[in-house]
């Protein structure tokens, strides 16, 4: 009797193909995809935006910062923060040792000496014209003191600036004064116009916006009208241009 071979037969399921679906990433990817921030914590402007359903809180500060420490370029509009960087806030309350060279003693002595030679000076002067009743130490001559000797690189310690500013901000305190009395409008007219003016001529001087103020609340400079332009705040900054170029010539040829 023949026998019978049993027939075999091997089936081969082909595995389930598996497709993924490839999501296109979208163009705010970069700017999106960050932890989200813990709940209940504020940190300066902030834009919020979905991503993949979920919300994140975006500080401008923050990515700012995290731009700068990484070499990347800054860019104000696309912001971030993680959640461990909330304390990042906070570094604009401390020294940041690492963006300021080591300090010599003479950086700290010569600025010094020359602020001192400075109100010195115009204490003396104020001595010469007490009978007119008017005074060279102003206020916004002793902050002009601190940006000329303190921060001698910076755009507000410029010659175009400070003159510049010195003028027109105390030509807009004299208008505003004749136009609406003393005032809070005249004062924040006067301002108002002040900081226009310092930012369309490229002129940015801080210490200059104190002068309108000081001449509309100060009575004894009305007597001087369209003087005032001139006096006591570009004259005074002729003698504090002088002293800089001497705190400049010792700390660069006087160092210890």
């Amino acid at each position: 009797m023949a026998m019978v071979t049993p027939l075999r037969l091997q089936l081969r399921v082909p595995s389930a193909a598996v497709t993924t679906a490839v999501r296109k990433p979208s163009p705010l990817a970069p700017f999106l995809d960050f932890p989200p921030i813990p709940r209940g914590l504020r940190l300066g402007a902030v834009y919020s935006g979905f991503s993949g359903g979920d919300l994140f809180l975006i500080s401008l500060r923050g990515r700012r910062r995290q731009s700068r420490a990484a070499g990347a370029p800054t860019d104000a509009r696309c912001c971030s923060t993680t959640a461990g960087s909330g304390s990042s806030w906070w570094e604009d309350f401390r020294v940041s040792r690492s963006a300021f060279p080591a300090t010599r003693l003479s950086d700290v002595i010569w600025p010094s000496a020359g602020a001192f030679l400075a109100m010195a000076l115009l204490g003396k002067m104020d001595q010469m014209i007490a009978p007119t009743g008017l005074s060279f130490t102003i206020a916004p001559l002793g902050a002009v003191c601190a940006v000329l000797f303190a921060t001698p690189a910076t755009p507000g310690a410029r010659k175009y600036n400070m003159f510049m500013a010195q003028i027109g901000c105390a030509a807009f305190g004299v208008l505003a004064l004749y136009l609406f009395g003393p005032g809070w409008l005249a004062r924040s007219t006067a301002l108002a116009a002040s900081v226009a003016f310092m930012i369309a001529t490229h002129s940015v001087h801080p210490p200059a916006a104190g002068l309108p103020i000081m001449f509309i609340d100060g009575a004894k400079f009305h007597s001087l009208h369209f003087w005032y332009i001139l006096f006591p705040g570009a004259t005074g900054c002729i003698l504090l241009c002088l002293i800089q170029e001497l705190v400049d010539y010792l700390k660069e040829n006087y160092k210890f």
